[in-house]
């Protein structure tokens, strides 16, 4: 491990990788400091260019861009009260309420130096965890693959969603999505309509490109809007205050980044949970509730380590078990099994430089963010003030472009605008559009370890639950399921109840 560890070292120090790395930081940070593009956006525009960089660049720049966008997020909720990513929303009134008392690098300072420190958490948790999983993962036959996989979209289902019916839609969207071509154990084509372009299936790439960005353009031609407007702020020195608080609120630290790496290792969770999970935690226990959404640093201080630590954590399930821990990891996926990198647990066995190189990229990423997001809080204003009549048609440039790069076929750009009106619609309606992803990605995967599991045990199901492992996951996939679907009857008895009363 320690020679994979030096050669890895050395691939990610190379002049070309380092480019790489602060390339797409500056985007990440650019991206998601700008209300309404999301750090999942950022990362679905960048995959067509990864398409032309070797595995080690290519997985970096993917690494880089989410890490990073994720904490710029905090900048437009601090100085204007708009989130720029869905995981700032849980703490964005405290922090707009430190600009409003003239503290912005306050608030600002906490999300940067808190972000860190919980990104550098995940990570480590990722470093030691994930090779062991994996070893123990290597004795696993398609039957427990089979209930991974199921416990993937179980969780993303009912656990990863506020509305567990649309969001079950949702994922029979991608199945059946995940049906089409001749990529399946019969060889048998299904749902092509005579085409022979979509004998191969629906490509991945331009389908999250549409999905992410195409939809976020359609959004602003039917609301319209220019530039927010921008709260003037003299910002003082942002880390003047960070080891203070880091001395006064140690396990508000501590509980973030753990109770964030847990949900990042749940599929279908990702960073905007984490936040809100670890922001609501933080207002249980503490000692002065009233205080919060008054300015107070505790919330900000445990949900902004928590949204940064999920990142790695999510990234656990994706490289062992090839399962996307949330909606970024699911496109890295699609960029792995581009770079001949299959995810699973032979994949520490593998390419086992290229994937300690990935922790790496964590690592030096985090540490990046320190220089760079003081960088991009100190031009925030000027950031904020792009038109976004003026941006929206870029990107929508950059994703017809970068659909049609892949395989140099319209058909991926007439995809992509399909997929782009399809989430658009999703969206309007209140059906999560993740789902749909991970239905795609894990579709396939369902399908195959479900054949292979049948064929060992001759067509009987009770080869599904005849090992000990498997039962265990089972159980524990028909627990989440069963639990939420109660869960929800309840609460629904509840309300009628009242709605009598």
């Amino acid at each position: 491990m320690l020679d994979a560890y030096v050669t890895a070292l050395g691939m990610v120090l190379d002049p070309y990788v380092l480019f790489v790395i602060t390339a797409s930081a500056i985007y990440g940070l650019v991206v998601g400091c700008i209300p309404g593009l999301s750090a999942t956006m950022a990362t679905a525009l960048l995959v067509p260019l990864t398409f032309f960089m070797p595995p080690v660049p290519a997985i970096a720049a993917i690494v880089t861009t989410s890490t990073m966008a994720i904490f710029s997020g905090d900048i437009p909720g601090c100085l204007l009260r708009i989130p720029g990513t869905p995981a700032s929303a849980a703490y964005v009134d405290d922090s707009y309420q430190m600009t409003l008392k003239g503290k912005p690098e306050l608030a600002l300072g906490i999300g940067l130096w808190f972000s860190v420190l919980g990104g550098l958490f995940g990570t480590a948790v990722m470093m030691v965890a994930s090779p062991a999983i994996a070893d123990f993962a290597l004795g696993f036959g398609s039957v427990e693959f089979f209930w991974i996989v199921m416990l993937g979209l179980g969780g993303a289902v009912f656990i990863g969603s506020s509305t567990p019916l649309k969001a079950c839609i949702s994922l029979l969207i991608g199945l059946l999505i995940a049906m089409i071509g001749i990529n399946n154990p019969a060889g048998q084509p299904r749902f092509t309509f005579e085409s022979t372009e979509m004998l191969g299936g629906v490509s991945l790439i331009p389908m999250m490109v549409g999905m992410f960005a195409c939809s976020e353009v359609m959004r602003h031609m039917v609301s319209g809007g220019g530039a927010p407007p921008v709260v003037i702020q003299k910002i003082g020195p942002i880390f003047a205050n960070m080891w203070r608080l880091t001395k006064q609120y140690p396990w508000q630290l501590i509980r973030g980044s753990a109770l964030g790496t847990v949900i990042g290792i749940q599929p279908g969770s990702g960073a905007d949970m984490a936040a809100w999970m670890s922001y609501a935690m933080s207002k249980r226990f503490s000692k002065e509730p009233e205080k919060f959404g008054t300015g107070h640093p505790e919330g900000l201080i445990e949900a902004g380590a928590s949204n940064n630590s999920s990142l790695a954590g999510a990234w656990i399930p994706a490289l062992v078990f090839g399962i996307p821990g949330d909606s970024i990891t699911a496109i890295a996926i699609g960029v792995l099994m581009m770079k001949n990198m299959a995810p699973g647990p032979t994949i520490f066995v593998n390419n086992p430089e290229n994937v300690y190189a990935l922790f790496l990229v964590f690592v030096v990423a985090n540490l990046m963010m320190l220089p760079l997001g003081w960088a991009i809080i100190k031009v925030a204003t000027r950031v904020l003030t792009v038109p976004r009549k003026i941006l929206m048609p870029i990107i929508l440039l950059f994703a017809i472009v970068g659909s049609y790069a892949i395989n140099n076929s319209l058909f991926d750009v007439g995809v992509m605008l399909a997929f782009g009106v399809l989430a658009f619609v999703l969206e309007e309606n209140d059906f999560p559009v993740a789902p749909v992803i991970l239905g795609v990605v894990l579709g396939p995967l369902l399908e195959e370890y479900f054949i292979n599991s049948m064929i060992k045990s001759d067509g009987r199901l009770i080869g599904l639950v005849d090992r000990p492992i498997a039962a265990v996951l089972a159980a524990i996939t028909i627990g989440i399921i069963g639990w939420t679907i109660l869960a929800s009857m309840r609460g629904r008895q509840a309300r009628t109840e009242n709605t009598a009363a």
